[in-house]
């Protein structure tokens, strides 16, 4: 047999369980095609109609990681006294000191959320440290990490590490895969949903089977009751642009959106961030203020929003890794979601 027969069926039970996850997603791949059709970007993507709003009330977040200069130089409290100004209804840690002015223990942090009309819907915490047995991750010290996400009432808890802990083999993400299962058991016996946060390699292709996309070997292999995902929104269309062919220029094209529209329950969190399309840099986008680049968030929370449930069950955190004033992509970025409408019919 040869190395391109093996490649092109590298894992029969592998193949099966795509097929088998994919069938599940049939009836919603079906709504999924009328979603992206009704939601067809059009020359007025991004304008401001007069319908009922995209954004769904109570579900606008952000990503503390965003405005970690501030939370280190003027602490939680004026932080979050902002974010209530602006709208906001949830955010997600990044960690829970973020180099605060001042101590704050978890109960403090807790109230002071509460206090500002903002509920705390997830954390990011690492995945592992195979250097340090004390780190706190998910792999060294999963009980403390679960102990600390109950303290502060969290109903999710995840990390934005890859699956790369043992390279990008498909045995490799098997056996991340394995591990990020033993997390969401004991995330759901606790009341709580375990995520994984992506980037863009997570849809580059596997090193031993390069017909073989990563991102849907930990879809596959990872039970969709105990494993969640959180998309990235402005990285998974980065992985569009860097990892639509193969290593060998093949095509292999896909689409952020649609993974979402055929598993919709897979996907509680969402992180919104913009980007201006430049296709002379690696990753085909600019990072900038959410509302300031090309990403159609009218049509992408519009269509999520369609699936059942989809106004109740989706949370969309905004973020930028590197804003110029970060106070003022919170502000910026809040209005814009604000303002976006239905179509009109």
């Amino acid at each position: 047999m040869t190395s391109t027969r093996r490649n092109s069926s590298p894992d029969p039970e592998l193949s099966r369980k795509l097929s088998r996850r994919g069938m599940l997603g049939v009836a919603a791949g079906a709504t999924a095609a009328a979603l992206l059709g009704a939601t067809a970007p059009t020359a007025a993507a991004h304008g401001k109609g007069h319908g009922r709003p995209v954004l769904p009330p109570g579900r606008l977040g952000i990503q503390l990681y965003s405005l970690r200069d501030k939370v280190s130089t003027l602490g939680f409290a004026p932080v979050f006294a902002e974010l209530e100004k602006y709208g906001y209804d949830e955010i997600e840690y990044a960690g829970y000191t973020q180099g605060s002015a001042g101590a704050i223990t978890l109960a403090q942090l807790r109230r002071l959320a509460r206090d500002h009309g903002l509920r705390a819907i997830g954390s990011h915490v690492g995945y592992y440290d195979d250097g340090d047995p004390g780190a706190y991750t998910f792999a060294q010290n999963l009980t403390k990490v679960l102990d600390d996400a109950q303290a502060l009432g969290l109903k999710h808890i995840g990390t934005a590490s890859g699956p790369w802990r043992y390279g990008s083999t498909v045995d490799g993400w098997k056996r991340c895969a394995e591990e990020f299962n033993e997390y969401g058991a004991a995330a759901k016996a606790r009341g709580m949903k375990f995520y994984q946060h992506n980037h863009a390699e997570e849809f580059s292709f596997a090193t031993d089977h390069p017909n073989v996309r990563l991102y849907d070997v930990l879809l596959a292999e990872t039970d969709p009751d105990l494993v969640y995902l959180e998309m990235d929104i402005y990285w998974a269309y980065a992985g569009q642009f860097r990892f639509s062919k193969r290593v060998d220029g093949t095509p292999a094209p896909f689409d952020p959106l649609r993974y979402v529209l055929k598993q919709p329950d897979r996907y509680p969190l969402f992180h919104v961030k913009d980007g201006d399309r430049d296709e002379t840099t690696r990753d085909g986008y600019r990072m900038v203020d959410v509302g300031d680049g090309d990403i159609d968030y009218q049509r992408f929370i519009s269509a999520v929003t369609r699936t059942h449930g989809g106004r109740l069950d989706h949370h969309w955190q905004t973020e930028h890794d590197t804003p110029a004033d970060s106070l003022s992509f919170a502000r910026r970025s809040s209005a814009y979601l604000h303002s976006l409408r239905e179509k009109d019919c």
